[in-house]
């Protein structure tokens, strides 16, 4: 395979699904961003994919860059319409990275996380987490024995408590005496959130709204342990595929039973880390999401 063109859609949890993928296959990729043009643009083309129309004038102006592909990939529902319009262009395979939900099923392979429960067909790739690649890039460096803890914070689904999480980091300092306790906030972090972690003073540190560096690679090969707050699927996803880290999930409040919680108890019954519940147990499994591209012919 010579390269494969990747469609941002400005999201960067799945943007890395995409480019994992090609990290794993070890091709060359180019990335090319692709945001609609209205308002009504994605609206529009679910009804135009059901039609089997292919156009891109409802997506800003883009230029494809002068290379041959032959693999288009996309996660995320902003970018599976242009999956398919620039695959048909360019002669190539169209690939996505999730359940294409509202698009037909057609895309020449579509890798499904499992807690979708997707239907059976052969291009249909079951997966059990977001595919994932980690590398570590030397930004945190443990001084001695270390545990990490990444916070992350509200979305769509999760509400995260400040009391909650507090008597979460009580139980986790005193459980982990003598070590080394590093904690970083993500983008979500509400501004109260990161006030608690900062009064804690823990031995290593990253507060994201004033300095946006991402550590939990690092955090995943030195750490014994990693506590994750539960908001993100891509985080637990990179925990449970690299190292040999044992994974903590910190649960969050939810209004009613979702996919995502589903997504962690699966992970949980597999052994691939354990629910806070408040107590600690080793958990420790890796996905190997290699074994998966053995399935198909990419």
């Amino acid at each position: 395979m010579n390269r494969i063109l990747i469609l941002n859609d400005g999201r960067m949890g799945h943007l890395n699904q995409s480019v994992a993928l090609a990290k794993y296959l070890e091709v060359p990729y180019d990335v090319m961003e692709v945001l609609p043009k209205y308002s009504w643009s994605k609206p529009l083309t679910y009804i135009l994919d059901k039609l089997g129309l292919k156009t891109k004038f409802l997506f800003r102006s883009v230029m494809l860059p002068h290379n041959a592909y032959e693999m288009v990939v996309g996660t995320g529902s902003l970018t599976y319409y242009m999956v398919k319009v620039f695959a048909k262009e360019l002669e190539a395979k169209s690939v996505v990275m999730m359940l294409p939900q509202g698009y037909k099923y057609d895309f020449d392979i579509i890798f499904a996380q499992i807690h979708d429960m997707s239907p059976k067909q052969e291009n249909i790739i079951e997966i059990p987490a977001n595919f994932a690649y980690v590398e570590p890039q030397g930004i945190y460096k443990a001084k001695k024995k270390s545990i990490g803890i990444v916070i992350g914070g509200n979305n769509k689904i999760f509400t995260m408590s400040k009391e909650k999480l507090q008597a979460q980091l009580d139980f986790i300092i005193k459980h982990y005496q003598g070590y080394e306790i590093a904690v970083t906030t993500s983008p979500r972090t509400s501004e109260a959130v990161e006030q608690l972690v900062e009064s804690y003073h823990f031995g290593y540190e990253v507060i994201f709204s004033k300095k946006r560096i991402n550590p939990i690679p690092d955090f995943l090969e030195q750490c014994e342990t990693v506590f994750i707050t539960g908001d993100s699927t891509s985080m637990i996803s990179e925990a449970v595929s690299y190292g040999r880290t044992n994974v903590i999930v910190l649960p969050l409040e939810s209004q009613k039973t979702n996919k995502f919680e589903r997504f962690i108890k699966s992970l949980e019954k597999e052994g691939y880390l354990h629910i806070y519940d408040g107590t600690v147990k080793n958990r420790n499994r890796k996905i190997d999401f290699g074994t998966y591209l053995q399935k198909v012919s990419l």
